[in-house]
């Protein structure tokens, strides 16, 4: 049994990893501020006797006792992490650091959630870890995008110069049930627009493009990772489909049998117009390929939405 730390444990993907680690018959810490995060995500784990949950903001120093970390503490969607985009990049930063230190005392194993947004707007397509990116530092979504390429520099100095055992990964686009309704991610957003009767707002022309991963599939590949014997690079994990967001809006329609109509609005700042990982890597080093297609992911996530209103 390994005591197991998951920072932003009451998240969206988090609450997911703890009862998957929880089933694997480890010991789990969730420590999480509930910035985003919610104790209902926990409902059904709080009570487990091998679970612990600890409020805690990860920007302050803390210390455990723990065989393996995940670092998932940083909000992820541009709503929140743009609500207060200083306490974001501390999040990003000095949250890292101080799991970092924790791993470094305890000789732990450390896996660090990254992003897709640390390619920026690409000019690679589809990005391989290579891919050094095209990302602004000073635009609005930069707290995040710079935090995540910060903490991904903190990772690999700690594991050169203190030996710890750090590995990255890679998230794109990634949805399901637990998701926030109010996120201002695009599934999220469209999914509640669609039950709603309310307009869908595509922003921009729609031709842009995401890959949409299911859950499961992500929490699979975490684990897969971490019980590698080692990592020396950033590793993509995401599902390689790629939909334009017009299709997504149709797809969503269709399913949940809306009357919503589908209206453009200016698009945001240094949003991207491709996202599609190259998962070669996460095939050749976990044998991982992504099981869920949008068509039956999107139904989980849309019933377990129908069931929130």
């Amino acid at each position: 049994m390994k005591k197991i730390l998951v920072t932003g444990g009451a998240g969206f993907l988090g609450s997911h990893l703890c009862e998957a680690l929880l089933s694997l018959g480890n010991k789990v810490i969730c420590v999480d501020n509930l910035f985003t995060g919610s104790m209902e995500n926990l409902e059904g784990i709080k009570s487990n006797q091998n679970f612990t949950f600890m409020e805690h903001d990860v920007t302050e120093s803390f210390s455990l006792d723990v065989d393996e970390i995940y670092n998932l503490a940083c909000p992820a969607s541009p709503v929140h992490y743009q609500h207060d985009p200083l306490k974001t990049m501390r999040t990003s930063v000095l949250g890292a650091m101080n799991v970092l230190e924790i791993a470094r005392t305890n000789q732990a194993k450390i896996l660090q959630a990254s992003t897709s947004e640390i390619y920026g707007d690409p000019i690679q397509h589809p990005q391989k870890e290579d891919y050094w990116g095209n990302v602004n530092p000073v635009g609005i979504r930069s707290c995040y995008d710079e935090g995540k390429r910060c903490a991904e520099t903190l990772f690999f100095d700690y594991k050169r110069q203190h030996d710890v055992d750090s590995r990255i990964v890679r998230i794109f686009n990634t949805y399901g049930p637990r998701m926030h309704p109010e996120d201002g991610r695009v599934v999220s957003n469209f999914i509640m627009q669609a039950l709603r009767g309310n307009d869908i707002t595509i922003y921009g022309s729609g031709l842009q493009t995401r890959s949409f991963c299911f859950y499961s599939n992500l929490i699979d590949a975490f684990i897969r990772v971490m019980n590698l014997d080692s990592l020396e690079t950033p590793i993509n994990l995401g599902n390689p489909t790629e939909f334009s967001i017009m299709q997504l809006a149709e797809i969503i329609i269709s399913k949940t049998a809306s009357k919503s109509q589908i209206i453009k609005l200016p698009l945001p700042g240094d949003d991207p117009q491709q996202r599609q990982p190259d998962i070669s890597l996460a095939n050749n080093l976990i044998n991982w390929d992504p099981q869920i297609n949008i068509e039956e992911g999107l139904e989980h996530t849309i019933e377990y939405f129908r069931g929130k209103l």
